[in-house]
This record gives structure tokens, C-alpha cells and sequence, in this order.
């Protein structure tokens, strides 16, 4: 006889061996409360660029908002419950705007690519939540005389350096979490899956939100310095699926860095908050 799929649990391929294990589903349908894990050291580097060329990105609805401010952000993530104590590393690529619907209105940011170096999470965020989630090695930072050095490659070619110099601590002021800010509603995406056969047919084509709040993370440490990002030009040769995406960000303007950051913080949410927009 087969299988009946049951109410209210949650299923991702292949779905014959019964519900899915994942960050928002474990063992008997448990969650994981993020309380004081994962740990997580987050660096980053900012520049301005040319608006024109982020705009050529957005997905229908979509708007800059303010500056044309991208940050390129590397997040080093362990202690993940989920994950039985294990991490992995991330590295995303972000900017303002604002998303305008038939219903919905928002405003935040836009996480246009997140790389990740281990395929749970990125099958869990891809199908589950629509990040655009996708795969490349992700090593841990070179730090040297009081330099960092973060890289991304696939399959052995390198097509990123991210670098930190001159980082001092800043003071938390006293608070450890992260002031709210109002006029950020959080991160927003562009889900998109092709319908089988009919392949320039979408079969889910919406934007999706992760609102802001996440009362559980906590700021240990913040510092601020310089930093420069490098994008490296591909041939289809090197980067046969992710060519177009990294010419596309070697190809941005970096008209003005605005500084760098790192932050080392505990805690967070398992983003079964996440919402679609309409």
C-alpha cells in the first residue's frame, strides 16, 4: 500500500521515507529553540556602486532604496543544533530596497546570492523558504598580522577575495542586540522554481520576506576597519553554472568603499517566521 503523507508535517525530496529533518524540523517533529546557538562570526565589506547595474538584477516589484550601497558579507556559523553540533560558512550578497505588491508593501534588504559549502541548508533554504541559495567552497579566513582573508571558489577556481585591515572594537554601548530599526522590515527574496516541462513556465514565482525580528541573537564583539572585495572574471570553461552571476558582480562599480565589519554573535531563529509577499 503506499504511503500517506501525514497532516501537518513538513516533506522536501524524497519524500517516501517519511517527514524531513531539517532546521525547522527535527526527531518528532521537534524545533530548535537558537537560544544560545548557532555561533556565528560575520565579516563584511561595503561599497557603493552604480545603480543602474543593481537594478538590472531586481525581480518585478522590486526598487532600490537610498544609496547603491552592496554589502558582500561571509558568515562563519557552528554549534548548529540541527545540524548535531556541526556548521558551515555562507557568503551573501546584499542591498537596500523596497518591495511594492498587489497587497504588500516592504522594505529591506535584497539577498540577491547566498553561497553555502554544505547542500542541507542550501536545500532546506531553496525549497522551503526561497533563498537563492547555491553551492561553492568555503574555507575558513587566513588571519596574518592582524589581516583577514576570506576566499570563495568552485571546484578548485578562486573567483573571490574578501580582505580586512586596520579592525578596532567598538563599544555595544551597553546592549548587546541589535538596535530595531524601523524602516527595516528585514530580508527580502525572489523564490522561483521552473514547472516541469513547460521549463520558461515558473511553478512558484513570488517575493518572500524574513522579517527582522530575532530576539534570541546576541552580539558578543563588534569591530569596524577597511576592506576591499574582489570579484574574479570567469570563463564558462571555469565556472560552468555560476558564471553569469560572478561576471555579473565583477562587473559592479565599486565607486567608494564604505568600511568593513566583523561581528561575533550567538543565538538566532529557525525562519519558520518567513512570510510571502503578494
Amino acid at each position: 500500500m503506499p504511503y500517506k503523507f501525514q497532516p501537518g508535517r513538513m516533506y522536501r525530496m524524497p519524500t517516501h521515507f517519511g517527514p524531513s529533518l531539517g532546521p525547522r524540523q527535527g526527531v518528532d517533529g521537534r524545533t530548535y529553540p537558537c537560544v544560545d546557538t548557532p555561533k556565528t562570526i560575520s565579516r563584511s565589506v561595503s561599497f557603493l556602486t552604480n545603480p543602474t547595474q543593481l537594478e538590472a538584477i531586481l525581480p518585478p516589484g522590486f526598487a532600490l532604496r537610498g544609496e547603491p550601497v552592496v554589502t558582500v558579507e561571509a558568515a562563519y556559523i557552528t554549534e548548529i543544533e540541527w545540524l548535531a553540533g556541526r556548521g558551515y560558512n555562507t557568503l551573501g550578497i546584499k542591498f537596500p530596497v523596497t518591495f511594492k505588491g498587489r497587497q504588500d508593501r516592504a522594505s529591506g534588504t535584497f539577498l540577491a546570492v547566498l553561497w553555502e559549502n554544505l547542500t542541507d541548508p542550501i536545500l532546506t533554504g531553496r525549497e522551503e523558504l526561497g533563498f537563492s541559495k547555491i553551492y561553492c567552497e568555503l574555507p575558513e579566513p587566513r588571519i596574518y598580522q592582524g589581516e583577514t582573508h576570506c576566499t570563495a571558489s568552485w571546484m578548485g577556481f578562486k573567483f573571490m577575495d574578501l580582505n580586512f585591515t586596520n579592525m578596532q572594537p567598538l563599544a555595544l554601548g551597553g546592549e548587546s542586540k541589535p538596535a530595531t530599526n524601523p524602516t527595516d522590515d528585514g530580508t527580502l527574496h525572489y523564490k522561483y522554481i521552473p514547472k516541469t516541462e513547460s521549463w520558461g513556465i515558473p511553478e512558484v514565482s513570488y517575493a518572500v520576506l524574513t522579517p527582522s525580528a530575532n530576539p534570541n541573537r546576541v552580539v558578543q564583539e563588534r569591530w569596524r576597519g577597511t576592506g576591499t572585495v574582489t570579484f574574479h572574471k570567469a570563463t564558462w570553461e571555469e565556472l560552468p553554472t555560476l558564471v553569469h552571476i560572478v561576471n555579473t558582480l565583477q562587473e559592479l562599480e565599486i565607486r567608494e568603499y564604505r568600511g568593513a565589519t566583523i561581528e561575533k554573535s550567538s543565538g538566532g531563529k529557525d525562519l519558520s517566521d518567513q512570510r510571502i509577499l503578494a
